[in-house]
């Protein structure tokens, strides 16, 4: 019987991304991955991290030192508890500074090659698969695999697809949403069928044979990179509405500027996406008071639009009210980003 597995990008999926690591002392696992790949295990799925290794290619890191990155990434997973069956990775960039991996390859995201040959190598289906990362690329090349999605989405770290682009079948604010959207996929479907999607020509899942031209961590060989080892996304609030106009009120008064709407839209989605975080993240006094500076803030919010129906309506209240539900916002964030250096 084929195995179904769940294929997760490495940076900012299962480990902090400082930028190009290039040092074991630099992997520091993101809160929640150990605990996230025990009950993915426990469902039943093989665990593959597939990875785009472009740093390679450029000179910054070279295979030896990637391979004790990725040592020291099981280390901390076995402190834990958990374990990874294989990891893939693609050195290879068609601008890369070293000539020996300076080339295109169907390996490298968003082509699907190392999720194709991890299916090949260990028998996988790749229909009862999912691709989980933080980039649009990890999402296209699970698309065209076969697999279904999830986009880790952080707050205002959020990479917009461009026109063309596939979307997600799902995202999470971090792995441990993804783990809940699994859970819930299990337990509204007795099979695992495949979630509709949109694809473009260029997303269809591919079967041509691919190129080999990946290198083991531990071994070289002519093939991919291995080591050993529900909850649905919450339906978007609604568009923000235009105003309805006041009795008595003047053309230029009935209707707040597109400015105004687009940062009252932009104010209330953040709202709503750093609320949705902490529904997965742990108690802090610095949290509960983020929590309670956004509710003020969002009662400036409720204020301001108040004014702005007021048949009497003055400008002077509106823009008051809209700074301080602004400099509240920007309080509360800061409160979040303190926390999470901390």
């Amino acid at each position: 019987m084929p195995n179904k597995a769940i294929f997760l990008d490495r940076d900012d999926t299962l480990i902090e991304d400082p930028g190009y690591i290039n040092n074991p002392k630099q992997v520091k696992l993101v809160d929640g991955a150990a605990e996230a790949l025990i009950e993915f295990g426990a469902m039943g799925y093989k665990l593959v991290v597939v990875s785009n290794q472009s740093a390679v290619a450029r000179g910054i890191v070279t295979e030896k030192v990637l391979g004790e990155i990725h040592n020291r990434l099981k280390q901390l997973l076995a402190e834990k508890g958990a374990y990874l069956d294989k990891i893939y990775y693609c050195p290879y960039h068609s601008e890369g500074s070293v000539a020996k991996y300076r080339k295109e390859s169907d390996f490298r995201k968003p082509n699907p090659g190392m999720l194709l040959e991890a299916a090949e190598e260990m028998d996988i289906d790749l229909e009862q698969s999912w691709m989980i990362g933080n980039s649009n690329h990890d999402i296209e090349a699970g698309l065209r695999a076969g697999c279904k999605t999830i986009l880790i989405s952080r707050p205002l770290h959020y990479e917009q697809p461009k026109p063309g682009e596939p979307k997600p079948d799902y995202k999470a604010i971090n792995i441990k949403e993804a783990v809940n959207i699994v859970k819930q996929y299990h337990r509204t479907s007795d099979r695992c069928v495949t979630q509709p999607s949109v694809l473009t020509e260029q997303t269809q899942p591919v079967v041509s044979k691919v190129e080999p031209p990946i290198v083991q961590v531990e071994e070289r060989f002519d093939s991919a990179h291995h080591g050993q080892a529900n909850q649905p996304e919450p339906t978007k609030a609604p568009p923000f509405l235009p105003l309805t106009r006041g009795r008595g009120a003047t053309e230029e008064q009935e209707t707040p500027s597109d400015k105004t709407e687009q940062l009252l839209r932009s104010i209330l989605n953040q709202i709503k996406s750093m609320q949705r975080a902490d529904m997965f993240g742990e108690f802090s006094m610095i949290r509960f008071m983020a929590g309670v500076v956004q509710v003020i803030a969002l009662l400036c919010l409720l204020l301001t639009i108040w004014f702005l129906m007021s048949p009497n309506r003055q400008d002077n209240a509106v823009f008051i009210s809209l700074g301080f539900a602004m400099v509240l916002q920007v309080m509360s964030l800061t409160l979040y980003v303190m926390q999470r250096r901390k």
